[in-house]
C-alpha cells in the first residue's frame, strides 16, 4: 500500500489461492450490463453512476494485490482500501453512505441508532447502539466491546498502523493500552453507563467526531477476551455480511465467507450477494492488471488503477475503454521531505525548485493519471484554496536557478546526497522516483533509490522516524487521501506535531512547527467551518513554505471494472469502487 509469480495453494481449512485465478462465472468479455441497470456501459460510467445493477447471489468475486494490507486488523489499518475493505466484516459506530457522488462521502448511523449527540461544547459525545447486533460466533456486540476496541488503539507497539486520533484527542493522558492495563475501568476516555451506550471524553471540544468515528475502523468491536493483540489481524471477529475462512495469511491471501449471523435489516450500507471473496495477496503488478483485463481477477484491491502497459492497452482499444473509469479519485500523490534527515529549509526549497513535476506527472499518467497539484490539500476538499506558491518555470519542469540559488543559502552550493524510498510493487511509483532522481542530479543533489513493499512501508519505513534517521532517508513517494473531507481530516495527520508517531506515522516529513500545533490547538475550538477551513488553509501555506512537501498529482485513477462484475461504482470516501457492495454475474 508480492514480489513473485509464485502459485498460492491452502490446504486444511486454509485458503488456497492461484495467482492465475480462474474466471468466477458469467462472460469475462464484452461490455456487460448497462449503468443503473440500463443501456450500454460507457466510458467513465462508473464515476456518475451504478454500473451494472443486480441483486443476483452466488459465485466467488476475486480481489488480487501487488503486495499486501498494512493490517487486516480494523483498528490497525490505515489504507484506504483497507478501510473499504473491512467493511465487508467489520461494522463501526458510524460509515461511509453506500452511494455514488458526493452523498457517498458523508456520516451515516452503522452500529449506532444515530449520529452522536454532542454535549459540553462538543467535548463528550454520546452514540446509543442498535439492540441485537451479533458477532460471527452468535453474541451480541455491546458497548463495552467498543470501549475496549478504542483503548487498544492507544498501544502502538501492539497496534502500530493505525490512526492516532482517539490518543490525540480522548481525555485518557497517561493510558497506555489495555495489554499493559487489562482493567478497562482504568480508560476514563469512553465511558459505558449501559450496555447500548458508548460516551467519549474529550480533551477539548471537536465538531467533526461523526466524521471521525466515520472514517476509522477503530470502533469496530472487539471483546475483550477475543483479543489476541497482534495476532487477532488473522481472524478478526467479524460482525459484517461476510467472516474470514479460517485465518488470513499474510503475504498470500485468505478468504471470506458468509456470516450467517449477520442481518440484512439492520444493515443498509452493505450487500451479502457472493458467496465468497477471495484476496490473492503479492501478485506482481502488471500480472494483475492482465488478469483485470481477462476477468480472471474482478477487483485491484489497492485500487489506484492500471499500470503503463494496461493504460495504454484499454485507452487504444474501445471495446475495454468502455468497462473503464476515470475519477478524480481525492488523493493527492506527493513526496514528503523529512525535516529532520534534511533540517535546513533552504536545502529543503532546493528540491522543491529542482524537481521536474512535468515528469513525475508523467510517470502517473500524464492526463488520465491526474492534474498537477500546487496545495497540499486537493480541490476536492471543501473551501481549499490553490496556495501554489512554487511556479516552477515553464510546464513545471523545474527551475535550476532557483535550486542553486537555495542550495547556496543552506550552505551546499554543491548539491549534497541523501535516500528516497518508495513503494517497489508499485510500478508508478518507482518512475516517479527515477523522475526525481534525474532531476535533482542536475543540481548536483544525488539520491539513492530504495524500494519496499507496500505492506510494511507506511509503518516500517516511511512511517518509522528511526528507520528515516538511520537510514538517512531524505524523501519518500507518498499518496494521501483525506481520512473525512475537510481540512481536518486530509491535513492534521500529515502535518501536526502531535501526529508524529514511532510507527505508522503520517507525519512522515516529521513537521513540528510551533505555528502550525498552535493553529491545530485553536482550530478544533471553532464551530463555525468556514473559519475553521481559512485556518486549514493557513496551515497548507505554512507546511509549504517550510518545504515539508513536494506537491505532485492531485489524483486521477483508470480502474478497470471486468463485465462479470456487478454493481460497481465510484466511492467518494474511499476514493475508489465500494467494495462492500460488489457482485458478480
Amino acid at each position: 500500500m508480492r514480489k513473485t509469480n509464485t502459485r498460492i495453494a491452502a490446504v486444511s481449512g486454509a485458503v488456497v489461492l492461484s495467482l492465475v485465478l480462474g474466471a468466477c462465472g458469467g462472460d469475462s468479455g464484452g461490455n456487460g450490463g448497462g449503468a443503473n441497470g440500463g443501456g450500454s456501459v460507457a466510458f467513465d460510467a462508473g464515476s456518475k453512476g451504478v454500473v451494472n445493477a443486480s441483486d443476483k447471489k452466488g459465485g466467488t468475486l476475486k480481489f488480487a494485490s501487488s503486495d499486501d494490507f498494512d493490517s487486516t486488523d480494523p483498528g490497525n489499518t490505515y489504507y484506504a482500501f483497507g478501510n473499504n475493505f473491512i467493511r465487508l466484516y467489520a461494522r463501526m459506530l458510524m460509515t461511509y453512505a453506500s452511494k455514488p457522488g458526493t452523498d457517498g462521502a458523508k456520516p451515516v448511523p452503522d452500529l449506532a441508532e444515530a449520529p452522536g449527540v454532542p454535549s459540553d461544547s462538543s467535548k463528550t459525545w454520546t452514540y446509543k447502539l442498535k439492540k441485537g447486533i451479533k458477532y460471527e460466533d452468535g453474541t451480541e456486540v455491546k458497548a463495552k466491546d467498543i470501549k475496549y476496541a478504542v483503548a487498544r488503539t492507544f498501544d502502538r507497539g501492539v497496534l502500530r498502523s493505525g490512526p492516532s486520533y482517539f490518543k490525540s484527542l480522548l481525555a485518557a493522558d497517561g493510558y497506555e493500552g489495555p495489554y499493559k492495563d487489562t482493567n478497562l475501568d482504568n480508560f476514563k476516555g469512553v465511558e459505558t453507563p449501559d450496555d447500548y451506550t458508548v460516551v467519549f471524553k474529550l480533551k477539548d471540544s471537536f465538531a467533526e467526531f461523526n466524521e471521525l468515528v466515520m472514517f476509522s475502523g477503530q470502533t469496530a468491536p472487539v471483546p475483550q477476551a477475543k483479543d489476541t493483540g497482534e495476532q487477532y489481524a488473522l481472524h478478526p471477529l467479524s460482525t459484517g455480511p461476510y467472516m474470514w475462512e479460517g485465518n488470513y495469511k499474510p503475504k498470500q491471501g485468505g478468504a471470506l465467507v458468509r456470516n450467517p449471523n449477520w442481518d440484512q435489516a439492520t444493515d443498509p450500507n452493505r450487500k451479502q450477494l457472493p458467496d465468497r471473496i477471495e484476496v490473492a495477496a503479492g501478485v506482481n503488478a502488471e500480472e494483475l492488471d492482465n488478469q483485470l483485463l481477462s476477468g480472471d481477477v474482478q477487483v485491484d484491491l489497492a485500487g489506484t488503477g492500471l499500470q503503463e502497459a494496461a493504460r495504454q492497452r484499454v485507452l487504444g482499444d474501445p471495446a475495454l475503454k468502455a468497462n473503464a473509469d476515470n475519477p478524480y479519485a481525492g488523493f493527492h500523490w506527493l513526496v514528503p521531505i523529512n525535516t529532520k534527515v534534511i533540517p535546513n529549509v533552504d536545502c529543503r526549497l532546493a528540491i522543491i525548485y529542482a524537481a521536474d513535476r512535468d515528469a513525475m506527472w508523467r510517470a502517473y499518467g500524464g492526463d488520465v493519471g491526474g492534474e498537477m497539484s500546487t496545495s497540499i490539500q486537493p480541490p476536492i476538499i471543501p473551501g481549499r484554496q490553490a496556495n501554489d506558491l512554487y511556479k516552477i518555470g515553464q510546464g513545471y519542469k523545474g527551475d535550476e536557478a532557483k535550486a542553486k540559488e537555495s542550495l547556496a543559502k543552506c550552505g551546499q552550493p554543491n548539491g549534497f546526497s541523501t535516500t528516497m524510498i518508495f513503494r517497489s510493487d508499485r510500478p508508478k511509483e518507482k518512475a516517479v522516483a527515477e523522475a526525481v532522481e534525474q532531476s535533482l542530479a542536475k543540481v548536483g543533489i544525488k539520491l539513492t533509490l530504495k524500494g519496499y513493499p507496500q505492506g510494511s512501508y507506511t509503518t516500517d519505513q516511511l512511517g518509522s522516524p528511526n528507520f528515516m534517521a538511520n537510514e538517512k532517508v531524505g524523501l519518500g513517494t507518498y499518496g494521501w487521501a483525506a481520512d473525512w473531507p475537510s481540512g481536518y481530516g486530509y491535513l492534521q495527520a500529515l502535518t501536526d506535531g502531535k501526529a508524529i508517531q514511532p510507527s505508522g506515522n503520517t507525519n512522515a516529513p516529521e513537521l513540528n512547527d510551533d505555528q502550525i500545533n498552535k493553529m491545530w490547538n485553536d482550530v478544533v475550538k471553532i464551530d463555525n467551518a468556514a473559519e475553521r477551513e481559512k485556518i486549514y488553509n493557513q496551515i497548507d501555506r505554512r507546511a509549504l513554505e517550510l518545504g515539508a512537501y513536494l506537491p505532485n498529482v492531485y489524483a486521477k485513477s483508470l480502474l478497470y471494472r471486468p463485465a462479470n462484475l456487478t454493481n460497481v461504482y465510484f466511492h467518494a470516501g474511499f476514493g475508489m469502487y465500494d467494495y462492500a457492495n460488489l457482485g458478480v454475474s
